[in-house]
């Protein structure tokens, strides 16, 4: 194999790993969350914290590096149009993110820290930010997958 098929291999198991288990850990918080027994919710929580680190994060810096490496080997312009738009969405990502990251932290933690049954009032308020910041960050994703499959403008 040549650098380029490595390089696009990494690229898409990346961009993968980033789709998969952004879905993922979004599918089991809101459950856990929907459930409305505290003590799973915690448990979930913290498994998801864990799993953001893990994968997440790892495909967050992977992305990237492979996507630079990749349009260099196939001689595409970093300022390419459609780079360039998917660099402004991968920001916009990045910006929904980095909050959600806090708001897992946190709420685990306000789940680990409480007494009772039921998750505190802050923990419902955090979700509903939690919720509201994941759809454009997956809408923002699937823009970029667009956005690598077509290459508008190229």
């Amino acid at each position: 194999m040549d650098l380029y098929v490595i390089a696009r291999l990494v690229h898409i198991l990346s961009a993968c790993v980033l789709f998969g288990s952004g879905a993922a850990i979004a599918f089991f918080m809101l459950m856990a969350w929907r459930s409305g027994g505290r003590a799973g919710f915690a448990l979930v929580a913290r498994h998801v914290v864990l799993a953001d680190w893990l994968f997440t994060a790892s495909a967050v810096v992977i992305q990237p590096l492979s996507g630079i490496a990749l349009a260099h080997l196939a001689g595409w312009p970093l300022t390419a149009p459609w780079l360039l738009a998917s660099y402004g969405l991968y920001g916009f990502i990045g910006a929904c993110w980095l909050p959600v990251v806090w708001i897992q932290y946190r709420v685990r933690d306000r789940l680990v820290a409480e007494e009772g049954e039921a998750a505190p009032p802050e923990v419902h308020r955090l979700m509903r930010i939690w919720f509201v910041l994941g759809w454009p960050a997956f809408a923002a994703l699937i823009g970029i997958f667009v956005l690598m499959i077509t290459k508008p403008g190229f």
